[in-house]
C-alpha cells in the first residue's frame, strides 16, 4: 500500500503539473540538457524534487493520437524517494494492464493507475536503472484504456550524464 500511495502521491504532483501546467511545473527549474534527456527542479513541500525527463522517438501505432508521452526518473529526498522510475502517457491506461519496459534483453513490468506507471517490484528499480545507463535505447509497451496496445522507443543517450547531475539533489 505504501508503494502504491507513494506512487499515486508522484504522479499526482507530475501529472497535474505537467498537463495543468500546475504550480510545480510552471515553477521547476531547468537544470540541464544532456543529449535526449532533460534535467529538472522544483520545490515542493517535503522539500526539493529533482528529476529527469524524455520524450519517445517513436510512436505506436502511428496511426493513433498519443498525445504527450514521458519518462522520468525522480529524486524526492525529502520524501525519501530514490530514483524512482516513472512513465506517464497523456491517455488513462487500461484499468489493471500492465506496462512492459524492455531495455537489451532484459524486461521489467509496471503496474498502472490512471496515466501513470511505476515499477511492480520496487527492488528492481536499481536494476532497471543499471540496464537503462548500459542501453542504447529502451521500449515500452502499454495498453490505453479504449483497449488499443501503444508502444514507445526511448533514446538512453544522455541518461548516465543526467542521472549524475540530480545525484546531489537536497
Amino acid at each position: 500500500m505504501v508503494r502504491t500511495m507513494r506512487g499515486i502521491f508522484s504522479s499526482l504532483i507530475l501529472l497535474g503539473a505537467i498537463v495543468a501546467g500546475g504550480p510545480a511545473f510552471s515553477q521547476a527549474t531547468a537544470v540541464g540538457q544532456h543529449r535526449d534527456w532533460g534535467t529538472y527542479s522544483y520545490q515542493s513541500d517535503s522539500g526539493k524534487v529533482c528529476y529527469v525527463m524524455s520524450v519517445p522517438k517513436a510512436k505506436e501505432p502511428a496511426s493513433l493520437d498519443h498525445g504527450d508521452i514521458f519518462f522520468f526518473v525522480s529524486q524526492k529526498p525529502g520524501q525519501n524517494v530514490a530514483f524512482e522510475p516513472q512513465f506517464i502517457a497523456a491517455y488513462d491506461l487500461q484499468e489493471g494492464s500492465k506496462v512492459t519496459v524492455t531495455v537489451g534483453g532484459k524486461s521489467f513490468t509496471m503496474f498502472t493507475q490512471g496515466k501513470s506507471a511505476w515499477l511492480e517490484n520496487a527492488a528492481e528499480e536499481p536494476q532497471l536503472l543499471a540496464a537503462m545507463k548500459a542501453g542504447t535505447d529502451m521500449k515500452i509497451a502499454a495498453k490505453s484504456g479504449r483497449g488499443n496496445d501503444t508502444g514507445y522507443t526511448f533514446s538512453l543517450l544522455g541518461l548516465t550524464a543526467a542521472l549524475e547531475s540530480i545525484q546531489s539533489c537536497k
